[in-house]
């Protein structure tokens, strides 16, 4: 936090002269004044001490960044530019406001065309800081007596900002700085007012540290096998980050075109948004040289993307494109890219003829790094990647690790058309990002791995997934206004990702590929670099679908898709069948997990798509009938009476179907003698939905555990994956009641004929579904105590124990419960082993495996030990893998939820401390309270830990509300359910 004292006493010397000064001068003059801004005590520089850096720079060649905290002292106000347009307002002076500024825009009197960035790190010699120097060039749209950027932790030297009329080659006058700490602005006050139509260049000069947060300009360390440690320095700038990096309008509409030049020492290399152009000496510093690279097409400045390293790097084989591809990495794991080498050029020329657009870049390069904070981010021409998302080693990687590198790879060359060539003109509409991206993912994979059946694992890992977050009064619509950064860190979640995904996956369904393929190059041609927000989308898609005849004339993709994307959650439709009529009503409420399922508000188009039991037709997947945001439809000739009927025919609509009971009963009877009639994807999705039905009150548990019943019988992978995740809820409602060994004994026996099909070990004819499938099988085998699947495993990693360099011993595909299983059953000696394999180990998916594992142990004082390693420097555990840890300690077993509950309430502030500046991390430590915390205890204490916290708590304050609402659902099915469900269990055995 800033500290209000901070503002007192603060002075500014204004550089009048116009004059901007070269842009290859890197040195400080010292007559320069600084401010330094960050987030928590700062400094202000005088004359003096800038004479003192200028001389230790000199001397040194070391120190050239200030002591950079986080927040420090905003800048006095000093000659106002009171209604000048667009200018912010300055807070008083002496303290800021309470309250949270929200409106957080950039005036909009100056809008960027190019920047000239020069930036030197110091990342060798322990200093960790930067130079650097920009100079942006900006239109002037309106009058504004202003110039206003976005600057966080860093110092600018106030003396160094010159404006400049371009067309005039003239000087403005420089009336004075400020400094809005609230808005992250640094406002430059001018004498006079800009003019429209004229173009203007902005110089200034700064420097900042590489911080250790993973955001902005961050250092990142390995250790060779050798054991010698490397840095290197990276960024991370979405959403709001690249002013940590230099001053900018760092907003997605402001596009521009960027020329870089990044300074490094010899030994290294370094990577950009665009190829290197030219490479020079520094001539001021021996040993160090400039990489000057070409000039980017126009983007936003959350892309751009820099990397100094000794990273190795492999180009691919060349493609049918002229695209350079490249993949870099730790020397000593840069085979481990080969997979995604492989893979990329093929993806992307997919994209590009799916698009019907070019890559617009002469290269993309992929980069995996140690310290990374998501899984991978987009920047344009050089992605950037955590070591699991981008490497894959066949023989200590599973094929889940294989899938995920697929899936990681062809969302970030998505992104490249949408997101980067096409932006939302702000995060409200992030999902247009970041859902096409996840929906794209799906169809990329599926081009150059076709027999993994992703377009179907797509229905349980995508649209059942979100469905649990989306039934929450908590939720929030995929489109949704945001302004503060905080806020805007909150919706990179499945909503966005998954419940986008969702519905694109239902349009195109809707409308056919064709129809969304062309409509999306139309829309692409149209406002390429350029931005955009969903209503551009549904015009160019509306216009397609009219051309196509896949849309009636009087409706719009607008009408139809805003039902979707501008309210939260999803409907529920009830079918009630008139069995001596054949016709059906529906009724459509929106579902809720807890609370009333009913809102007069809530309604939306609904595609209907059915078959019958005489019909079984699960290919076709385009409406028969719509309902209109209408509450009622009904169907006619339907079904005889004796056949069954089902609704969301391969779940192709984002909603959830409940029958009458008779309906329900012949599914079940269709199950039991012939499962196979129906097709997976709805067998998936009768189990999902009945599961979930009965969790809300909507169904009776008994008919929906008499749906999965069948499951003795099913050999496929889909309806499995949608069993285990429901039974997941029941597990972790049950799992400290006296009902629990009936509970147990239950999934065995239903497990049982599968374990006895796929077995422990693996099989030379496995196929990729078939991994999968024992993977989550042996799961739920070990974890419900099956004694064959205990003991293989705990002998299999007392086998590792005897022989640690045989990495053979233990499957690849099984070593998750491998590794959790011996850990539950053993003692400080399995523990202290794992530890050191993990430290040990060159591959980033096991060390993962590892880390999760270590989290398995029953031992209170070992798991203990485990979470203080997250606020102990220098544990071993990177950043990065933080909320991973606490994770798999918090999920690992019952007394590790509560030692992990405790952990955080002790260390919350260390923890934001820590991770509160990694995009995703906080709210990945609140994830876990979300399951099994089911008492009224549970629910006060959570409540206790929202309200004592609620001010610190960040982005990560939806997902605290998202756990106590579950907690309230959780309290009142155990009040509802508990005793019926036990009674039902136990009169199956």
């Amino acid at each position: 936090m800033q500290s209000a004292g901070a503002r007192d006493g603060l002075r500014r010397r204004a550089r009048a002269s116009g004059v901007m000064a070269s842009h290859e001068e890197l040195t400080m003059d010292s007559g320069h004044e600084a401010v330094t801004f960050s987030k928590a005590s700062g400094c202000f520089v005088t004359r003096c001490c800038a004479l003192l850096l200028l001389l230790l720079f000199a001397v040194a060649l070391l120190v050239t960044g200030l002591l950079v905290h986080r927040y420090g002292a905003p800048c006095q106000q000093t000659p106002s530019d009171a209604g000048s347009q667009g200018g912010p307002a300055a807070p008083p002076d002496g303290g800021g406001t309470a309250a949270k500024i929200r409106d957080v825009r950039l005036p909009r009197h100056l809008a960027p065309e190019a920047y000239q960035v020069r930036l030197l790190p110091f990342i060798e010699e322990g200093n960790f800081t930067f130079s650097g120097e920009v100079t942006i060039r900006l239109r002037a749209d309106h009058p504004g007596r202003n110039v206003t950027v976005h600057v966080n932790d860093m110092t600018v030297f106030n003396d160094s900002v010159t404006v400049t009329d371009v067309a005039e080659a003239r000087g403005l006058e420089v009336a004075g700085y400020r400094y809005d700490t609230d808005r992250e602005f640094f406002v430059v006050v001018l004498a006079e007012d800009v003019q429209p139509g004229r173009k203007y260049d902005v110089y200034i000069r700064f420097v900042g540290n590489l911080n250790d947060k993973l955001a902005g300009f961050y250092r990142s360390s390995y250790e060779t096998p050798q054991g010698e440690k490397r840095w290197m320095a990276v960024t991370q700038f979405q959403p709001t980050d690249a002013r940590k990096a230099f001053p900018c309008l760092d907003e997605p509409a402001l596009k521009a075109t960027f020329e870089m030049t990044l300074g490094r020492p010899k030994r290294m290399t370094s990577a950009s948004n665009m190829p290197i152009r030219m490479t020079v000496q520094n001539d001021k510093m021996p040993g160090f040289e400039w990489d000057i690279y070409e000039k980017s097409v126009p983007m936003s400045t959350y892309l751009v993307a820099f990397l100094v390293s000794d990273l190795a790097v492999k180009q691919a084989e060349p493609g049918l494109s002229d695209t350079l591809f490249r993949v870099w990495a730790r020397s000593a794991a840069i085979e481990q890219g080969d997979y995604a080498r492989a893979i990329g050029p093929a993806i992307l020329e997919y994209f590009e003829d799916f698009f019907k657009t070019e890559f617009p870049l002469p290269k993309q390069d992929m980069a995996a790094l140690p310290d990374f904070a998501a899984g991978a981010m987009e920047n344009w021409g050089l992605i950037t990647y955590r070591e699991t998302a981008l490497l894959y080693d066949p023989k200590l990687s599973s094929w889940k690790n294989k899938q995920r590198v697929a899936q990681v790879v062809a969302h970030e060359l998505a992104h490249q058309w949408f997101g980067n060539l096409v932006t939302p003109s702000w995060w409200t509409d992030l999902w247009l990002n970041e859902g096409f991206a996840s929906y794209m993912e799906f169809l990329g994979m599926h081009q150059v791995e076709p027999t993994w059946r992703v377009m179907e694992q797509f229905i349980t890992s995508q649209v059942q997934h979100v469905m649990t977050m989306d039934a929450l009064e908590s939720s929030h619509p995929i489109s949704i206004v945001v302004q503060h950064p905080d806020e805007i860190g909150q919706i990179f979640d499945r909503i966005s990702y998954q419940k986008g995904a969702s519905i694109i996956r239902m349009m195109d369904l809707t409308l056919s590929t064709d129809t969304l393929r062309n409509g999306l190059a139309n829309y692409l041609a149209d406002r390429k670099y350029q931005a955009a927000d969903q209503d551009d989308l549904w015009h160019f898609l509306t216009e397609q679908a009219h051309r196509d005849g896949t849309l009636p004339s009087d409706t719009t993709v607008k009408q139809v898709m805003d039902t979707w994307t501008l309210q939260m959650g999803f409907p529920l439709v009830d079918v009630r069948r008139n069995y001596e009529r054949n016709s059906a009503q529906l009724t459509q409420n929106r579902f809720l997990f807890h609370g009333a399922n009913s809102s007069a508000e809530y309604l939306w188009w609904v595609p209907l798509v059915y078959t019958t039991q005489s019909a079984k037709n699960f290919n076709s997947t385009r409406p028969s009938q719509w309902m209109k945001k209408e509450r009622q439809v009904t169907l006619n000739d339907v079904a005889s009476a004796e056949q069954w009927m089902i609704l969301n025919v391969q779940e192709m609509g984002y909603f959830k179907v409940n029958y009458d009971e008779r309906n329900w009963l012949m599914l079940i009877k269709q199950l039991q003698d012939d499962h196979n009639a129906i097709h997976a994807v709805n067998r998936a999705q009768l189990i999902d939905d009945s599961l979930d039905l009965a969790r809300a009150g909507q169904l009776k548990y008994e008919t929906a555990l008499a749906v999965i019943s069948y499951l003795e019988r099913e050999n496929d992978f889909l309806p499995w994956d949608a069993a285990f995740e429901n039974l997941e809820f029941l597990d972790s409602q049950l799992e400290r009641t006296p009902g629990y060994g009936a509970f147990q004994r239950f999934v065995l026996k239903l497990i049982e004929p599968l374990y006895a099909r796929i077995g422990f070990d693996e099989g030379p004819g496995d196929s990729h579904l078939d991994h999968l499938t024992r993977s989550s099988l042996l799961t739920w085998a070990c974890g419900m105590g099956h004694a064959e699947c205990r003991r293989s495993a705990v002998q299999k990693f007392q086998q590792w124990m005897a022989n640690p360099a045989d990495a053979s011993i233990v499957p690849p595909n099984i070593k998750t419960r491998v590794y959790c299983t011996a850990l539950e059953e053993g003692g400080v000696e399995e523990w202290e082993f794992a530890w050191r394999q993990y430290q040990k180990s060159n591959v980033a998916s096991e060390r993962q495996r590892l880390l999760f594992a270590l989290g398995c142990s029953k031992s209170v004082w070992i798991l203990n030990r485990y979470l203080n390693y997250l606020v102990t420097p220098n544990s071993d555990v990177r950043i990065q893998d933080g909320p991973q840890v606490f994770n798999s300690v918090a999920t690992g077993s019952v007394q590790g939820r509560y030692l992990a509950f405790d952990f955080l309430r002790n260390h919350w502030d260390t923890i934001d401390e820590i991770y509160g500046s990694a995009i995703f991390s906080l709210p990945r430590f609140i994830a876990p309270l979300k399951e099994g915390y089911n008492t009224r205890l549970d629910l006060e204490q959570l409540q206790e830990f929202k309200r004592k916290n609620e001010a610190n708590m960040g982005e990560a304050n939806r997902a605290m509300d998202q756990a106590i609402e579950h907690a309230t659902a959780n309290v009142a099915w155990m009040d509802k359910n508990y005793d019926s469900i036990v009674r039902w269990l136990e009169q199956q055995q």
